[in-house]
């Protein structure tokens, strides 16, 4: 008989229950018939063990399934097994158990059902995560910020000079005592009513506007570069590119406030910005205007009258926030316009729509139940971790999963303390504004931090789905996507070097070719993701050959023929070739036991608990019905499994009664394998009547004590009491 590999060991071992595998070992001999000839050393092996059918009756539970009759010298008693008491470390094990933690090297089985288990916890995980990063984001956050943005950016007043517009001095104050200020206070309904609200300003009749503006200007001290000696009696002055070190810190002299007086970033508790030319401290001469159109209306034009913006400016700022109570955002507001040492001004904005007020609605406190969950989950982790950092030491760092694993927790656990954080800021923040509501109101540091705190939770949520790999990876389909990139990592390694020397030459070529005209081109980091787009074929081949006439063009052909052409195909042939490897030595390998084998096992399971499965007992007699005379193995096995039964349950039967091992049944071994079978009916439409779990003790007990009373019986007569 053959033998059944390692997948069909495993496979097997768990297939759906049935009253043969239910009665132990024994299910094939009728241990209650005394001139039962005992059976010999099987022929057949088998790899089914079946589970004890009566776990409760103390003594007995040792011996799995019934003792068989054989000779004195076979017969041992067999010592009860001492209870192992469960304490803490049993409990830790089947909580933290994971691949790592236990050995499963042997038992493949045991390998896949605690991978399995520990997908199905993180699949909770993951939904748990998933509903606390979407639940803190809304469809209605784009609609708010594209309102705002058409509002103050896009929108333009008399003077038809919009944001965007921008480009001198002149136009920025024309944009400021127009659309700005227009865009910022709405006292009056479209009919000219006034609103119900006061002095308050609600922009578009929803928005209420936080407090007062702001407007800040960062200037370059005088003199800061120096102009050479041919132009020094004509240019009087030199103000540098915008440094930190070289800001204006005097201030003026003549007129007094805080628009004319220098403020560290410390003071105003400003916050650096990163504009378009470069990056800027949060510090410079501020001015707040007031809670009236007309009072910040007159504010701005002292300020045109009196030369606020001069040749040592470099970026005006216009800050302000707005709060929309119908969806409970925050709409916090900057506007830039910087004045480059060139000349001319470049217009820019930031609007950061965030949710900072958390708890209202039923849903906010559905979401703060599954942050706490979130929370219990991450201690289940890190306690995880900690027991296989413990087990495996410095060796656990090997893995990529496992430092993605610490990754993840990391970046859990300083999203769990912002939180606790912008909670505790935004109600100190809130509380203050109410008490003065025409002072400024500062909601850029936690806007800030808000959108930093939504993309790492967009950063976790994407590395937490990428995970989802580290336990479906045992699967041979999809581990031939991690095996592909690990084997070929050496060869794209060494493509990557070659293949960055050609991109970063053909970058600089770019840039000094094009830079001074084509925007683009302008910078070196340009120049880079330029080329990228060119890969993926946007490009504008125009604006390349306007710029130069000549190199252009052989720039670009060039860099698509050597680049596109070659490189990127190298690149492709690499994997390709790497994965048919990957695919055809996984072709050639045994295939293991897979999850889609326990999947069947419960299948097969649950369609025998509900009665959809044939009875097996049935299906042997029909096997012992279809033949006469002597049966073989070969087709005792083959009408069988027309049955849907599997090997191992075949070979067991055959060989429980195939007592002299020729792999044939005789008509005495048929005879004795009917009588087994019809007492086994018998018993269990008896047993139906009767308590379930009493009637199985009950016959276990008579069939163990007619099983031990002749071997009694034939101990008492050699030792001559009888």
């Amino acid at each position: 008989m053959r033998s059944l590999n390692n997948r069909a060991e495993s496979h097997l071992s768990g297939q759906v229950e049935c009253e043969l595998e239910r009665v132990g070992p024994g299910a094939w001999v009728n241990q209650g018939y005394r001139g039962t000839p005992p059976p010999p050393p099987r022929a057949v092996s088998t790899i089914y063990d079946p589970q004890p059918l009566y776990p409760s009756l103390g003594p007995l539970e040792g011996a799995r399934g019934m003792p068989e009759p054989g000779p004195l010298n076979s017969f041992k008693t067999q010592p009860e097994a001492p209870k192992k008491r469960r304490g803490c470390c049993s409990f830790v094990k089947g909580l933290w158990g994971t691949t790592l933690t236990e050995d499963n090297s042997d038992n493949r089985e045991q390998f896949m059902r605690t991978t399995l288990r520990e997908l199905l916890v993180y699949l909770v995980f993951l939904v748990d995560i998933c509903l606390l990063t979407y639940g803190m984001t809304s469809s209605s956050t784009y609609y708010y910020t594209k309102a705002m943005t058409d509002l103050f950016v896009s929108t333009s007043g008399d003077g038809g000079v919009a944001f965007q517009s921008i480009d001198s001095m002149s136009d920025f104050w024309i944009y400021a005592k127009g659309p700005l200020l227009d865009g910022l206070y709405w006292t009056k309904w479209y009919n000219n009513q006034p609103l119900a609200s006061g002095e308050r300003s609600f922009i578009y009749y929803e928005n209420m506007l936080l407090g007062v503006p702001r407007m800040r200007q960062i200037k370059i001290k005088d003199n800061s570069c120096k102009v050479h000696s041919d132009f020094q009696d004509e240019i009087k002055g030199c103000f540098d590119v915008y440094n930190e070190i070289k800001e204006d810190d005097q201030g003026s002299r003549d007129i007094n406030g805080t628009a004319w007086t220098y403020h560290t970033e410390k003071e105003i508790n400003g916050s650096a910005h990163w504009g378009l030319l470069t990056s800027y401290s949060g510090a410079g001469f501020y001015q707040d205007l007031n809670t009236t159109k007309a009072e910040s209306a007159a504010v701005v034009g002292e300020l045109k009258e009196n030369l606020w913006l001069d040749r040592g400016t470099r970026a005006v700022f216009v800050d302000f926030s707005t709060y929309n109570a119908n969806i409970n955002m925050f709409c916090v507001i900057r506007l830039l316009v910087e004045f480059p040492a060139s000349g001319g001004a470049i217009p820019s904005y930031q609007i950061r729509t965030v949710k900072l007020i958390r708890y209202i609605t039923y849903w906010d406190y559905f979401i703060l139940g599954c942050e706490c969950v979130f929370c219990l989950f991450i201690l289940y982790y890190i306690v995880e971790e900690i027991l296989e950092l413990r087990i495996h030491k410095c060796s656990y760092f090997k893995s990529v999963w496992n430092i993605l694993d610490v990754v993840i927790i990391m970046l859990a656990i300083v999203a769990v303390v912002f939180n606790v954080f912008r909670t505790i800021k935004v109600d100190k923040l809130l509380g203050k504004l109410l008490q003065q509501p025409d002072i400024y109101a500062d909601f850029e540091f936690l806007a800030f931090w808000q959108t930093q705190y939504n993309n790492m939770n967009a950063v976790n949520l994407f590395f937490a789905w990428i995970k989802i790999f580290k336990y479906i990876s045992f699967n041979k389909t999809m581990t031939q996507l991690s095996s592909t990139l690990g084997r070929c990592a050496k060869d794209i390694l060494g493509f990557a070097v070659m293949f960055f020397i050609v991109f970063f030459a053909y970058a600089q070529l770019g840039y000094l070719l094009f830079g001074t005209e084509v925007d683009s081109f302008s910078t070196f980091v340009k120049c880079m993701f330029t080329q990228l787009r060119i890969i993926l074929g946007d490009f504008d081949y125009n604006a390349i050959e306007r710029a130069n006439r000549v190199l252009g063009p052989i720039y670009f052909f060039t860099y698509v023929f050597f680049v596109f052409f070659v490189l990127l195909n190298m690149f492709l042939a690499i994997i390709n070739d790497t994965y048919s490897e990957v695919k055809e030595e996984l072709s050639l390998q045994k295939d293991d036991l897979q999850i889609t084998d326990l999947i069947k096992q419960s299948y097969m399971k649950t369609f025998m608990k509900l009665k959809l499965k044939k009875e097996k007992i049935s299906d042997v007699h029909k096997a012992l019905r279809s033949k006469s005379g002597e049966i073989e193995f070969k087709d005792f096995r083959e009408t069988l499994k027309e049955m849907g039964h599997a090997d191992h349950e075949i070979s067991a039967a055959f060989s429980r009664f195939d007592y002299d091992g020729n792999q044939v049944l005789d008509r005495e071994e048929q005879e004795r394998m009917k009588a087994e079978l019809e007492e086994k009916r018998v018993s269990k439409l008896t047993n139906l009547s009767l308590d379930k779990r009493l009637s199985r003790q009950v016959v276990q007990l008579e069939s163990s004590i007619s099983a031990i009373v002749p071997q009694i019986d034939m101990i008492m007569k050699k030792l001559g009491f009888k």
